[in-house]
Parts: structure tokens; C-alpha cells; sequence
């Protein structure tokens, strides 16, 4: 029985990883609960799981179990007696110095927060380096690209490997020229032709920043330079990622785009188990297809690519500026192009070639947020 920890619980990954934990009782025990805010869903939880202990980023949720609380948050679950795996399935990068003493602690991490390592990626593979062993049996992938990625090099050596190509769906606005963006609104943006997802990461998908940000994901999983790794566009969402090896050969990973899939693969690694993921037949696909990602075509994206290109610090400001720009456009302050005008703008302003520490990423952060006007 693997003591498990789930950091995000109420949002979608959160609680898929939850029903995949419950289809596998025999498997999983959860023993820690965290949520960015209260509300009914949490306290469905709460009532499911009797003897989890919890947090809430909105304290005063405190009296749904104030006998269960974790005064000091996320850590004090990730490293909490009995666990042994910790989902980190929240938004923001408030759980990187979660995910760095879980680490720490000897513990597995099955990660779906991006900002971990968009902010971080040189804090936790430095530690991740220090700890010996497989990094990925560590640190288990469970966004749908890098665990495909993960899955086709199951057997194979890194040194084999010539590039990755990540699949995006092109999100809602795929085959429409970026100049005729600069009126579509909050809804059209968020109406995404494949994936069900919150508001932020939904709009990150129709600016390809999302995309984005797993280059930097897979830079990072994968020690593999920026020019080993690009993205494709690919509307079905079927393939999940490809592998390109050194003799001319592909592998992918394919199915329904259904998060359960990915996320029962970190649990039960090395195991495969039935799931509740959805099932289809091949031939009930259609036809799959394949487009370039032109340069131009997705001007956010485009942006953190230059960016993340140069390094330094510029993934902590990359976060920053992404969260304050999509917060604006969603509160109908700026348009849908001012996202990858601000994006660049952060970068210019802010740009250094040193890897900050935990403790400047912190600040530097706060900075950029303060600047930009973040609400």
C-alpha cells in the first residue's frame, strides 16, 4: 500500500489523480489533502477521506477539520509520516519548495505543475543530480506530452535519442492569422476544441505558451538542448508526443486525450493497470494530422522560445509576466495579443543571464507582479 499525498486536489488533475486513486484501493492510501481555496468540492474530499490530513491556501477554511489541519502547508504533507508519492497538481509555483523537500526527504514526486520547473528546473535537477539514480523514477511526469516521451524511452538511452517533438491541438484559434486576434474575447479563447481544463491554463493553450513552457518542462526531464526539441501541431490530440531517435526512427505514444491515462502511468510505474481512462479502437480515430508550428503564427509562444533560449533567470519572469498578462485578459484589461507583448516586455526588462536561488526567484517574482499590476 503506497501512502500518497495529493497537492492541488480540487482542480482537474487533482481530481482525476483522486479517482484514479479510488478505482485502485488496494493499491493507494491518501493520506494528505491540499486546495487553493475552500468550498464544497474540499469538503466533499474531506468527508471521502476521514483521516487525511489537509491545507487550504485560504486559512480560514480551517474550520471545515480543524483537528487535520497542516499548519505548515504543503511541505508538512509532502513530507508527512506514510507518504510515499505526492501529486503535485497546483497551480503557481507555490509547491517548488514542496517538491524540492520531498526530494529531499527521499520521497517521489508525480508532477503536473508547470511552474516548478519553468521556475526551478535548475534547483531540482541539480538536486536531482545529487541524489542519484533514475531522475524519472523520482520525479514521474504527468502532463499527457511528457509522459508519452517518458513512456517511448522506457529501454532506450538518452544518448540515442535526436529529438522530441511535443503535439499541440493549435487550440481554438488554429489556421487563423494573428492579426485578426485582436478583438477575440475572454470566451472565444477559452472555448479549447480538445481539452477541459481551468481558465488560466486553457488561455496559455490558445496562446501555445503552454507549449511552450513543456519545451522548457522537457529541457529540463530530459537534459536535452532547446534544438533537440520542438512541438508540432496536431489537432486530434491522439499522439501525445514523439521520440526521434539517431538511425531515423519514431516512437510515439497514442490514445484518447483522457488525463487519467498519464497520471495512473506516474502512480503505478513500472506497473500498467487497468484504468478508468476512456478506450477507442484505432479505426474510430480517422484520419491523424500533422502541421508545422510557423514561426509567427503563435506570437506568444514564439516569445517564451527566445526566452527561454537565452536562460538565467528568464523562466521565473516568463511565469510572472504569463500570470499577470492572462489574469488582464480574462479581467478584460489588455487584448488577447497584449499577453505576448507583455511576456517580451518582462524579458527585456527583467532579463539576467545568473540561475537564481529559491529565495531570489521568490523576490524576483514579487517584483514583476508588483510592476505589471498584477490584482
Amino acid at each position: 500500500m503506497t501512502g500518497v499525498a495529493v497537492l492541488g486536489s480540487t482542480g482537474s488533475i487533482g481530481r482525476q489523480a483522486l479517482e484514479v486513486i479510488s478505482a485502485l484501493p488496494e493499491r493507494f492510501s491518501l493520506l494528505a489533502l491540499a486546495s487553493g481555496r475552500g468550498g464544497d468540492a474540499i469538503a466533499e474530499q474531506l468527508s471521502a477521506w476521514p483521516s487525511a490530513r489537509w491545507w487550504c491556501a485560504d486559512t480560514r477554511q480551517r474550520q471545515l477539520a480543524p483537528d487535520r489541519w497542516a499548519a505548515d502547508g504543503l511541505t508538512e504533507l509532502a513530507t508527512l509520516d506514510g507518504v510515499e508519492l505526492v501529486v503535485v497538481a497546483t497551480t503557481g509555483m507555490a509547491a517548488l519548495p514542496a517538491v524540492l523537500a520531498t526530494l529531499r526527504s527521499g520521497r517521489r514526486v508525480a508532477l503536473a505543475n508547470k511552474e516548478t520547473l519553468i521556475t526551478g528546473g535548475h534547483l531540482v535537477t541539480a538536486l536531482l543530480d545529487e541524489l542519484g539514480g533514475d531522475p524519472l523514477e523520482r520525479l514521474r511526469p504527468i502532463d499527457s506530452e511528457h509522459s508519452a516521451i517518458w513512456q517511448c524511452l522506457i529501454g532506450e538511452s538518452l544518448e540515442s535519442v535526436a529529438g522530441l517533438v511535443l503535439t499541440a491541438s493549435g487550440g481554438p484559434f488554429r489556421g487563423r492569422d494573428p492579426g485578426t486576434l485582436s478583438e477575440v474575447t475572454a470566451e472565444d479563447a477559452l472555448a479549447h476544441p480538445t481539452w477541459r481544463m481551468g481558465p488560466k491554463i486553457t488561455i496559455d493553450s490558445a496562446t501555445l505558451v503552454n507549449k511552450a513552457f513543456e519545451i522548457i518542462e522537457a529541457k529540463w526531464l530530459y537534459r536535452l538542448a532547446y534544438s533537440k526539441i520542438d512541438a508540432v501541431i496536431h489537432p486530434q490530440s491522439i499522439v501525445h508526443s514523439f521520440v526521434e531517435f539517431a538511425d531515423g526512427s519514431y516512437k510515439a505514444q497514442l490514445g484518447l486525450p483522457d488525463m487519467r491515462l498519464p497520471i495512473q502511468y506516474a502512480l503505478t510505474f513500472p506497473e500498467r493497470l487497468p484504468s478508468p481512462a476512456r478506450r477507442q479502437m484505432p479505426a474510430e480515430w480517422g484520419s491523424l494530422d500533422f502541421e508545422p508550428l510557423e514561426t509567427g503564427t503563435y506570437p506568444a509562444y514564439d516569445a517564451v522560445r527566445r526566452a527561454a533560449n537565452a536562460g538565467g533567470n528568464r523562466g521565473t519572469i516568463l511565469n510572472a509576466a504569463d500570470e499577470v498578462a492572462v489574469a488582464a485578459f480574462l479581467s478584460g484589461r489588455i487584448g488577447f495579443l497584449e499577453i505576448a507583448t507583455t511576456i517580451a516586455g518582462a524579458v527585456e526588462r527583467w532579463g539576467a543571464p545568473d540561475e537564481p536561488d529559491i529565495e531570489t526567484i521568490a523576490e524576483l517574482d514579487a517584483e514583476i507582479r508588483t510592476a505589471l499590476g498584477a490584482s
